[in-house]
């Protein structure tokens, strides 16, 4: 009986506040006051009483027999009628009475009033009844206004100036809400979302999968802020921040968001375009704020995501020479990570995909001390990858991810999880019970060639040179030693491109001039199976020879594999390059540079024309099963070619290239 007697108690105790209950607001009493105003507007101000409502006829009928006294005439349209004081005893007169705001009888008001059209009929009956019956009846003329009224309409612009300009004010601010920037002058307040140990944070270092540097290097800095006595006894001391550096997708915002679940202190995120604010100085009061926050709550950390918005470089690209509020807002962050004040136990993590356009201040010893380059991840990482994003889907029991990772080369954790998605989504249309192998290869083809569009209007001659195009691809890279291996030639269109073909290239770490230029040569074998087979060519081969082209320049100008311009580079890491008008090299080597650039395509090319003379009844004949069955596959290239003549023994992995 004691538990059943307790456990009610207890439930009252846990019952959480009624969060829904409606709060009091200022705006409850301006409401009010409105409505009142309105009242009195709409009530004519200064006609507080009421009086009995009539018609004219009847009023004419009161008149003859002698029962009105007076007749008050208000703003030419209103008839007030005051009835004698016999009149006012009659029975038929007693319920018209005017009664006053609270409801009791008023002396001195009208008994009757009513409405009526024309003035001049009206006061021609009137006269000619009063002859008629030899009537004292007076009639006199008042004029009313609405003082209220007038006052109301006086001031209404000025509110609604008033009003709109709050409303804009706040709206910049911020909004209405509550908060560091929801009033007006709270504007350069920081708008850094706070997370703290409290807030569930669900992602963790376990849902980060690869970036083992990455994830090292910042595990250390949560475990200085869990353990810091570990380094202080040594005579260690905090960094002051890291920078995140990588291509879109890697996982840089992951990683931070990893570091909030699990830091287990303070945790300010926000990114860079939040401090930007068309205000003179609230860029810097916004940093000087957020940093205030932070050493309040150390130890901390603050995360700025995309940080090139507030730190590019300063004095570039500013040539109207006047004051810049971006530069203002950077050098205030300059001075709050590593000023003559410094700061303790604040760690500054930062993420970028730009980090050649930041400022070298910002780059120093001191201020971002490491530099933790998030790259794209490698097979055994993209393994790893597909094992986090798996997790959710309801998959077939033998998916092999090995297969997956070498499917997939060059995309990044984010390719990674829309390659997932778009796999679950292409099982549930076609009604499936669980994702397979097949559905993501097609979510791979989807997403790097677009959508099938086999209703796309093509003509047999255009379908013919299609097929001959993509089957040139096929065999230039069949027969080359260092091009990547054909899988897969369709030419259904897809996307953009009227064809697409898939290969394996290898995953490599620096690359050779012969690898490249056989790359170049199977690039440019659409265009020369074309040209072998039809003497013409076409518009077909643009992103070949766009492709082909930057291959080569890179090579000649920023690679140094080319002879005649020998070991020279004119590539600027830092970036600063781009904010030159002059090139780097004079007029005589930029012809060099030209010039060698078109002997390697056309070298390539010829090349290619060579090698599909040789082989074209081979050419021709797998041209013809493309036309035939829309799409081939390596097994058809075996049948016509016999075995590849040069055998891959490394781990490859499948590619899309689209014409």
């Amino acid at each position: 009986m004691a538990e059943e007697n307790k456990k009610p108690t207890e439930g009252k105790k846990n019952k959480k506040p009624d969060l829904k209950k409606p709060k009091f607001s200022a705006y409850w009493i301006y409401g009010a006051l409105l409505v009142f105003f309105l009242a009195i507007f709409l009530s004519g101000g200064s006609n507080l009483t009421q009086a009995t409502k009539t018609t004219q006829a009847e009023f004419e009928t009161y008149l003859r027999d002698g029962d009105v006294e007076k007749v008050e005439i208000v703003n030419k349209k209103l008839a007030k009628v005051y009835l004698t004081a016999e009149a006012s005893t009659q029975e038929k007169h007693l319920k018209t009475k005017s009664k006053g705001l609270l409801g009791g009888p008023s002396a001195g008001d009208p008994n009757y009033q009513f409405e009526f059209g024309d003035l001049q009929n009206f006061e021609n009956n009137f006269q000619q009844i009063k002859q008629e019956n030899s009537l004292n009846t007076q009639i006199v003329w008042n004029t009313e206004s609405n003082v209220w009224g007038e006052v109301l309409m006086g001031l209404l612009p000025f509110i609604v100036i008033i009003g709109i300009w709050i409303f804009i004010m706040k709206r910049m601010s911020g909004g209405a809400g509550g908060g560091a920037g929801g009033q007006i002058f709270n504007i350069g307040k920081s708008k850094a979302k706070l997370f703290d140990e409290k807030i569930d944070v669900k992602t963790s270092f376990k849902d980060v999968a690869g970036l083992e540097g990455a994830k090292e290097e910042v595990q250390e800095i949560v475990d200085f802020l869990k353990h810091p006595e570990k380094y202080t006894s040594l005579g260690g001391k905090i960094p002051k921040g890291a920078l995140l550096v990588g291509p879109p997708g890697t996982g840089k915002t992951l990683l931070a968001r990893a570091v909030a679940g699990e830091a287990k202190v303070p945790f300010f995120s926000l990114s860079g375009s939040d401090f930007v604010e068309m205000f003179v100085g609230v860029g810097a009061s916004r940093v000087r704020d957020l940093f205030k926050q932070a050493k309040e709550k150390s130890p901390s950390i603050i995360f700025i995501d995309e940080i090139d918005a507030i730190g590019r470089a300063r004095g570039k690209s500013n040539f109207s020479g006047s004051n810049d509020e971006r530069e203002n807002t950077l050098n205030q962050l300059l001075t709050e990570m590593d000023g003559f004040a410094t700061n303790s136990n604040v760690i500054v993590i930062a993420a970028t995909n730009r980090a050649d356009v930041l400022d070298k201040a910002l780059m120093r010893a001191g201020r971002f001390d490491r530099q933790i380059y998030v790259d794209l991840p490698d097979v055994r990482e993209r393994k790893e990858i597909f094992e986090v994003h798996l997790r959710p889907l309801k998959k077939e029991e033998n998916l092999d991810t090995d297969f997956l990772s070498k499917q997939t080369p060059g995309f990044s954790g984010a390719d990674i999880a829309n390659v997932c998605n778009e796999a679950a989504l292409i099982a549930a249309r076609q009604d499936k019970k669980a994702v397979g192998k097949q559905d993501f290869l097609d979510a791979v083809d989807r997403i790097v060639g677009g959508l099938e569009k086999k209703n796309k209007i093509v003509t047999p001659g255009e379908k013919k040179a299609i097929a001959f195009h993509e089957a040139g691809h096929a065999t230039v890279s069949w027969m080359l030693e260092h091009a990547a291996p054909l899988v897969k030639v369709t030419i259904v269109p897809r996307g953009q491109s009227l064809g697409a073909a898939w290969y394996l290239p290898e995953e490599r770490l620096i690359v050779r001039p012969e690898q490249m230029l056989d790359e170049m040569c199977a690039t440019l074998g659409g265009r020369a199976a074309e040209k072998v087979i039809f003497n013409q060519i076409s518009t077909g081969a643009l992103s070949d020879l766009e492709k082909v082209t930057k291959q080569a320049r890179a090579m000649v100008t920023i690679y140094g594999l080319n002879d005649k311009v020998g070991n020279l580079t004119y590539y600027d890491s830092s970036g600063q390059s781009e904010y030159n008008f002059s090139k780097p090299y004079s007029e005589k080597t930029a012809e060099l540079i030209d010039k060698e650039i078109s002997n390697l395509i056309e070298t390539q090319y010829q090349r290619a024309i060579d090698l599909l003379e040789k082989n074209k009844e081979k050419l021709t004949e797998l041209a013809n099963v493309l036309l035939e069955k829309e799409v081939i596959f390596k097994d058809n290239l075996e049948k016509i070619f016999g075995e590849r003549p040069f055998g891959k023994s490394s781990e490859t992995a499948e590619k899309l290239v689209t014409d």
